[in-house]
């Protein structure tokens, strides 16, 4: 579903604050793998996802999304196949539209009509659809976005991003803003949309239990590589001490390499 090959991102090249945020990352997701990522501030995490959203432009490398290279694809043409949330809840809504008018633009990605055709039943999968988020949402259709909850709004934004089933989802720690109770509700919802749907899942987080909790398989970033690929037997049988301990030792033994350059 997702090949990335190479990958460098370079900002201000051949500059004395030249900074190379991705440097030479590959790997490969078949359909419905969910990544977690993990890494220290600047590791190259957030790169990486607005490299593959097409939010800043590839260095060098290449990347194949479901078969089509889109490298050099702008990033309004791959939102069409990428769903994506952010830290910020504020980020991915409009605020001064309602919750029906925000799901009408979600539903009409790759369609050819307006607000003002959407049909009756549309609005009755809107309200299925709100109705599996457990929030009561589904009787608020009417509701400005702004005046939501910032849990309400990320749930929605949720929503909005797999209501037409993308080929990828990008999880930008989206539940860093939220207390403990509700980040583990847009969590669990998160988790269950995207094995409902078999939707090719990557989420950056830097709570260590959940980079373990969910999906199949972690990357750990440093220094814009990523430094280990954790799936399987080993990641199933792995506890959150075992993954501090592969995460420093990767780390520490990158920083040599460099040092040695």
């Amino acid at each position: 579903m997702l090949d990335v090959q190479n990958l460098s991102v370079v900002f201000s090249p051949d500059t004395i604050t030249e900074k190379r945020a991705l440097d030479g990352v590959s790997f490969h997701l078949d359909e419905g793998d969910f990544v977690t990522i993990i890494g220290s501030n600047g590791a190259g995490k957030s790169t990486l996802f607005q490299a593959v959203a097409g939010a800043v432009q590839a260095t060098e490398g290449t990347i194949v999304l479901d078969g089509t290279d889109v490298t050099n694809q702008k990033e309004y043409v791959r939102s069409r196949g990428i769903g994506r949330l952010f830290q910020d809840p504020l980020k991915g809504t409009a605020p001064s539209m309602t919750i029906e008018e925000n799901l009408t633009l979600a539903w009409s990605r790759g369609k050819h009509y307006s607000l003002r055709k959407l049909r009756k039943s549309d609005r009755e999968i809107f309200i299925e659809k709100l109705k599996e988020l457990g929030l009561g949402l589904e009787e608020r259709l009417d509701t400005k976005v702004g005046t939501l909850s910032g849990g309400q709004r990320q749930a929605l934004t949720l929503l909005m991003a797999t209501i037409v089933t993308p080929k990828l989802l990008l999880l930008d720690e989206h539940t860093a803003a939220l207390d403990p109770a509700t980040s583990a509700k847009v969590l669990e919802l998160s988790d269950r949309i995207a094995k409902t749907h078999h939707i090719t899942t990557m989420m950056i987080t830097h709570n260590m239990e959940d980079a373990l909790a969910y999906g199949n398989r972690t990357f750990i970033m440093n220094e814009g590589k990523i430094i280990a690929d954790i799936k399987g037997a080993q990641r199933e049988n792995m506890s959150v001490e075992d993954l501090i301990k592969v995460f420093s030792e990767s780390s520490a033994a990158i920083s040599d390499r460099m040092a040695l350059r």
